[in-house]
């Protein structure tokens, strides 16, 4: 994936960080944790941290786009999350189809790319419709791609990426022998998108929630204790600096010092 173009106003933001564009993060991944909390935080009902946790999304996007990151993706409802009250699920429901609705516009306009993962059964067909009219609107969009995963969990996707890889096998169009981590990936929904190289997790919660389980094998973690509708742009921007001064290894050794005279193995490059 070819990097996406940085405004002026990002570069800035980056140089004072003293960092390049070189060294930020392609893809970013977000568990978006914290919307009940900061409600209850209020005395509100957990339906408004919701609510709240939309600016939240709006001003990641902006962030991004300045900052020219090929993909942002967000866990917006897991599979898990049918366990909730039916009253909380509706109004996600809802508040997901007005996003939609209401920011399909703002997309084109930072020339985003929308698209989904996780599956569909199971989703309101108002909400489908929705998403099916934005992905199709902002296909030839060439910035940032924001992808939302909705009704997704990691373990289900490896689950159906296995059986269809074993229907395929049983049906002859496929032999075991082939089978390689490269081909498994392609039968994912994720298959064409680059793996995560930061993966950020609000409210403090040191957990992977069932996300992007075989996607996020190399990605670095940076946890935050904000709630998700407290993040905002800047806290984008401090994970990004604290991405670049990780050490990204791969299973591999640092690269020796530069009056080491041992030989320096090539660095592993991320999958893009």
């Amino acid at each position: 994936m070819a990097n996406v173009s940085i405004s002026e106003e990002g570069l800035a933001r980056i140089s004072a960080l003293g960092l390049t564009p070189e060294q930020l993060p392609r893809h970013v991944a977000i568990i978006m944790d914290g919307n009940g909390r900061w409600a209850q935080n209020r005395g509100r009902a957990r339906i408004v941290g919701h609510r709240r946790g939309i600016q939240s999304v709006r001003a990641v996007v902006e962030e991004g786009c300045r900052l020219g990151l090929d993909q942002i993706t967000l866990y917006c409802l897991s599979i898990e999350n049918w366990k909730r009250p039916p009253r909380e699920l509706t109004f996600l429901l809802r508040l997901l189809r007005h996003f939609l609705k209401v920011e399909r516009a703002e997309l084109m306009e930072q020339n985003v790319r929308l698209t989904m993962i996780g599956r569909r059964e199971g989703l309101p067909s108002a909400v489908l419709d929705e998403f099916d009219r934005t992905v199709e609107e902002t296909a030839e969009n060439t910035g940032m791609t924001l992808c939302l995963a909705v009704n997704y969990g990691g373990r289900t996707e490896i689950a159906d990426a296995a059986r269809r890889l074993a229907e395929d096998v049983r049906s002859g169009t496929l032999q075991p022998d082939q089978v390689d981590e490269s081909l498994f990936a392609t039968y994912l929904t994720t298959h064409g998108m680059p793996d995560p190289d930061l993966l950020i997790r609000t409210a403090g919660e040191m957990r992977l929630s069932n996300f992007l389980l075989w996607q996020i094998s190399y990605s670095e973690i940076w946890v935050t204790d904000v709630l998700w509708p407290e993040f905002r742009g800047d806290d984008l921007l401090a994970a990004c600096h604290a991405f670049a001064a990780r050490e990204r290894k791969f299973g591999g050794l640092p690269t020796p010092p530069a009056n080491s005279q041992a030989r320096r193995p090539s660095a592993p490059k991320a999958t893009r």
